[in-house]
């Protein structure tokens, strides 16, 4: 290759790269879209709090304040800036919800991985999933963080562990089906391993399914993030989420309902990007 060959590759790959994703994004704009303003919510919500205020410090004078230049949101029943707790509660509520669907997704997927791939360890491996599964999601979560106690890293066990068995049979069906499959039998007729069969050919073929299974699974979190931080079985004051700030503020809900209303219209333009973000990516 000449000199000019090699200087113009780099120059003709972007414009092409660009082309490119013009071309995804038309084809896919309502996930860009979701993807895009829920990345927005993030950024807002990991660098706002290095400006803002302390959403812990109290002002007793300034109780119950409506919005204002100062306090954008008003004030909570101990002065604290509502403004500055929503951010900081965003930060709390997103990053517990993101480490849950992770740690549950992994997890899941590598117990749906290992019973759908090694058939003699599936009887054991799916009693135990579906000893997870006999119970209602809210309901086994509300006993595990009872049984541990409030907090952050309880309500993480406690997510981790009812959103696992779900994410293991969803995978385990995708890998049974694909175990059929004659690119498989190719695979194994040609001597190849098991271990190399699964890197090379099941797990790249699961990845879709596992990708949709984590964004929907990170919508129940927020939503199950907030029922436990409303009954007092999540992260405790005042350390803010956007759950406990609305179980603090529904004794003020006729002088001060932006104490619920800001949390919880939070919450819901979250969840419903997410949903969004699940069904496009499952088309």
């Amino acid at each position: 290759m000449s000199g000019n060959d090699s200087a113009q590759a780099p120059a003709t790959s972007v414009p092409a790269a660009a082309a490119g994703f013009r071309r995804w994004l038309r084809a896919n704009s309502t996930l860009a879209a979701s993807l895009g303003v829920l990345s927005l919510i993030v950024a807002a919500v990991l660098v706002l709090p290095l400006v803002l205020p302390d959403p812990n410090l109290p002002d007793p004078i300034n109780r119950l304040l409506p919005p204002s230049a100062a306090h954008w949101l008003g004030t909570d029943n101990y002065g604290r800036d509502v403004w500055s707790r929503l951010v900081s509660g965003g930060r709390v509520s997103l990053g517990l919800a993101a480490a849950v669907t992770i740690a549950a997704t992994i997890a899941g997927s590598l117990v749906g991985l290992v019973s759908g791939f090694f058939r003699p360890l599936d009887a054991a491996l799916m009693r135990l999933m579906d000893a997870g599964l006999a119970f209602p999601g809210i309901v086994l979560a509300m006993a595990l963080a009872i049984v541990m106690g409030a907090g952050a890293w309880s309500e993480f066990i406690a997510l981790t562990v009812i959103f696992t068995p779900t994410t293991a049979r969803v995978v385990r069906s995708r890998v049974l089906s694909l175990a059929t499959r004659d690119f498989i039998a190719a695979a194994r007729a040609s001597g190849m391993g098991p271990g190399k069969i699964l890197v090379k050919h099941v797990i790249p073929h699961t990845l879709p399914l596992i990708l949709v299974q984590l964004v929907i699974k990170a919508a129940l979190a927020m939503l199950i993030d907030g029922g436990l931080s409303y009954l007092g079985l999540g992260v405790a004051p005042p350390t803010p989420t956007w759950g406990n700030m609305i179980a603090e503020g529904r004794a003020f809900m006729t002088n001060a309902p932006l104490l619920i209303i800001a949390p919880g219209l939070a919450i819901v333009p979250c969840v419903a990007l997410l949903n969004i973000a699940g069904d496009e990516l499952r088309l």
